[in-house]
């Protein structure tokens, strides 16, 4: 019998809101080790729930999520970045006011050594921001400060990395420069779920997929299954009829 290998990242059944509202009504999803997973679907579908459901933003009502075999359910986003789980929202997602590299720093507030090699990784791995480090971040462009958002969330050495929109609002050029970090930061073994409007371009180096629609799962397979689909296509990718 072969051996049975957990998910990394699973969330089962859930259900969440805000308040009284209820956005999820039953969402399911998976993240293998090392793999990147695409989240697609309209607006309203409620994607940016489900993330901050994952990273307890957001209280579960039902359902369950478990990280590396555990029970997370319900755990606040300080004890998740201790689990090994880090999250970049689509905005608000740098401290204006800091330097780029207390921004950084922010980000490993919890390490206990290794820092300043972090930071040389960091700033290696982003050399748009290297050379302002001592800048507020508030001067950065958005491409810039997406770059800074995706090193602060990585300054603690994450096993998987949550991306809410990380192409939103930016230049072609600069999506293209994010893109190719994000498969950087996946291709160094941390495993990626994403939340992505640029559909196409997200599936393309995903290896799977999701379709979230009306707060439930839609449909999910390989992301070349999913880019192939005239479904997905009509709907989601602009293809014609």
């Amino acid at each position: 019998m072969g051996v049975s290998i957990l998910p990394v990242l699973e969330v089962k059944d859930v259900v969440a809101g805000y308040g009284e509202v209820e956005i999820l009504h039953g969402v399911s999803i998976k993240v293998d080790e090392g793999e990147v997973v695409t989240i697609i679907g309209p607006n309203g579908a409620g994607k940016s729930t489900l993330m901050k459901a994952v990273f307890g933003l957001i209280p579960v009502k039902k359902g369950r999520i478990t990280f590396k075999g555990r029970d997370v359910t319900g755990s606040p986003p300080e004890k998740m970045v201790r689990f090994g789980l880090s999250y970049v929202p689509q905005s608000e997602n740098a401290f204006a006011t800091l330097s780029i590299q207390e921004n950084l720093e922010m980000g490993g507030f919890i390490r206990r050594d290794g820092l300043s090699e972090r930071l040389n990784w960091a700033y290696e791995l982003f050399p748009d921001i290297a050379s302002r480090r001592h800048e507020r971040a508030g001067r950065l462009s958005g491409g810039q400060r997406q770059m800074l958002a995706l090193a602060r969330a990585l300054m603690l050495d994450p096993q998987v990395l949550l991306l809410d929109e990380p192409s939103a609002s930016l230049s072609p050029k600069m999506v293209e420069a994010i893109f190719e970090r994000v498969a950087q930061i996946n291709r160094s073994g941390v495993a990626i779920l994403m939340v992505e409007q640029n559909a196409r371009h997200a599936l393309q180096f995903s290896r799977r997929g999701y379709v979230l629609a009306m707060g439930v799962n839609r449909l999910e397979g390989a992301a070349d299954e999913l880019l192939e689909s005239a479904e997905v296509g009509k709907l989601y990718l602009g293809a014609e009829p």
